[in-house]
């Protein structure tokens, strides 16, 4: 193996998200969230849990900043929790909540660890949603209140904002395939609510900058490179369709003030919206929404490959892209495809041209354990993680402004619909215990983060 060296000052770290972690969903005054509400339904989690303890982060931070302090980690990317600093969503702040973020954000300083910020991570406080939630305008201007309210008191310090995790994932598993909070299945919400996220986004960067003066602000998209099935026409369409709704339907607002054309039309055909101007649009929203940002971070997880619905197998072209083998795909069935990510980043590196890009979130979900002497063996992570990281310094070779990595994540956690189910994290969890034991991929990234290099295959 070749060994690539990343540039100086390229900025290291892991992610997590509150209420993946943090547990304590009643104490010193938090509110409920959409996700305590849709954990608390019947048959919507896959093990029938819920983020009431989740890893008890709330009170065992300090553990988890020393594992952050061995690890080596530059930066930590963690949410600040809503309903935590704003339990009604709008009107008195939860001091408490907020002190709890304040004593982190110190103790990382302390560590000399940066801490980035996320200010939205899919925990909308219950009592917006009692009012129409993120399909209601009125949200976006909420949002803005509480991004003022924690830059206000965190901005003195946090250097680096985020506005919104995966639009597409609130819109879309949240409003229109209903398997995240709220729940609903409405494909005309899910597009309203995705445009008053990024409406949100939008004003809340001039706020933050504002507040948190010579700060960095960006958002964090999740993205899919799709590549057709076979060299089809039908195949081409179905793969211009996903990317138009789940990439450039995010992207192309941000970055060029208005949503795609051949995208609006897809959604029109499909009875999702009318012909003419998009109803939940306003005068001066789509500028609001392209307002100049600091940073991209991008989400990978895997590549799509598009197959036709339309054209009947049998009448389609030969498969040129196979399917991958069992052994190639994490406990989420996705696929591990590193060159996926180097692809992505150019992409969006040549088609977008945001300043600078941070990959702010990339991992695999193993369920491999501790063995009798208690190590925790996931050769397949320490894999994932080389090639991934491999493919990221191949992106900077190709002159992607490429800033920064974040694996996600570092503990095992509540992982969504999935409950406790999926494990993600550099550092085993007992769920029984909450004792912490790093796995082997933990002592790999360590390597690759001493050593600012990682080893490539020739």
């Amino acid at each position: 193996m070749s060994t690539r060296v990343f540039p100086d000052g390229f900025l290291w770290g892991v992610a997590t998200s509150a209420f993946q972690i943090e547990g304590a969903p009643e104490e010193d005054g938090r509110g409920e969230s959409i996700w305590d509400r849709l954990a608390a339904t019947p048959g919507r989690i896959a093990d029938g849990s819920d983020g009431r303890v989740a890893c008890d982060h709330y009170h065992r931070w300090p553990e988890d900043l020393e594992l952050l302090t061995r690890l080596g980690v530059g930066a930590y990317r963690f949410s600040v929790a809503w309903p935590r600093v704003l339990p009604g969503g709008r009107g008195a702040l939860n001091v408490r909540g907020l002190d709890f973020y304040d004593r982190l954000v110190d103790a990382l300083l302390e560590r000399s660890i940066l801490p980035m910020v996320t200010l939205y991570h899919w925990d909308l406080p219950q009592p917006l949603q009692d009012r129409g939630g993120w399909g209601a305008r009125d949200t976006a201007h909420a949002f803005v209140d509480y991004a003022d309210a924690v830059s206000r008191r965190l901005g003195d310090r946090v250097r680096h904002w985020i506005t919104h995790n995966e639009p597409w994932c609130i819109a879309t598993l949240g409003h229109e395939q209903g398997e995240h909070a709220p729940g609903h299945r409405d494909p005309a919400e899910a597009l309203r609510a995705a445009h008053h996220v990024l409406l949100s986004h939008g004003w809340a960067v001039p706020v933050l900058r504002r507040n948190s003066q010579a700060a960095e602000v960006g958002i964090v998209l999740n993205l899919v490179p799709p590549e057709p099935a076979s060299p089809s026409p039908a195949d081409r369409e179905a793969t211009r369709r996903f990317d138009g709704s789940f990439n450039r339907w995010y992207l192309d607002p941000i970055f060029r003030g208005a949503y795609p054309e051949d995208a609006i039309q897809d959604r029109v055909r499909a009875g999702h919206l009318a012909p003419g101007p998009l109803p939940f649009v306003e005068a001066g929203d789509l500028a609001a929404i392209a307002g100049p940002i600091d940073f991209l971070g991008v989400n990978y997880y895997n590549r799509a490959v598009l197959r036709s619905e339309v054209v009947p197998e049998a009448e389609n072209a030969p498969r040129a892209v196979p399917l991958p083998p069992a052994s190639e795909l994490t406990d989420m069935g996705w696929e591990v495809h590193p060159r996926g990510l180097r692809a992505l980043l150019l992409r969006v590196h040549r088609e977008y041209r945001p300043p600078r890009i941070f990959v702010t979130e990339n991992g695999a979900a193993y369920a491999d354990g501790p063995d009798a002497a208690g190590h925790v063996a996931d050769a397949r992570r320490v894999e994932y993680l080389r090639g991934h990281l491999a493919a990221c310094a191949g992106a900077l070779a190709d002159g992607v402004p490429l800033a920064g990595y974040f694996y996600w994540s570092l503990l095992d956690n509540f992982e969504w619909a999935h409950g406790y189910t999926k494990r993600f994290g550099l550092v085993w969890v007992d769920y029984a215990t909450l004792a912490r034991t790093p796995k082997a991929s933990f002592s790999s990234y360590r390597d690759v983060i001493s050593r600012n290099a990682v080893e490539d295959e020739p």
